[in-house]
């Protein structure tokens, strides 16, 4: 079992990859309604995978995740 997952986490990785791909660790104020729908986007996807995941043994939820292997 790996720690339980925050939101706080969530977002936190969310914008590390938006940042990464866009190329931009802050967007020129043109960009940035995208630039934030993205990391929501990103979020969300993240959120629903972690809720989503069942491992043997455990309660689903984000606190069910266990390293693969």
């Amino acid at each position: 079992m790996t720690p339980e997952v925050h939101d706080e986490d969530i977002r936190a990785a969310a914008l590390q990859y938006v940042r990464k791909i866009s190329g931009f660790r802050a967007p020129a104020a043109h960009n940035q309604e995208v630039f934030d729908a993205a990391v929501e986007a990103v979020a969300a996807a993240t959120a629903d995978l972690l809720d989503g995941l069942q491992v043997r043994g455990a309660a689903p939820g984000r606190g069910s995740v266990a390293k693969a292997g």
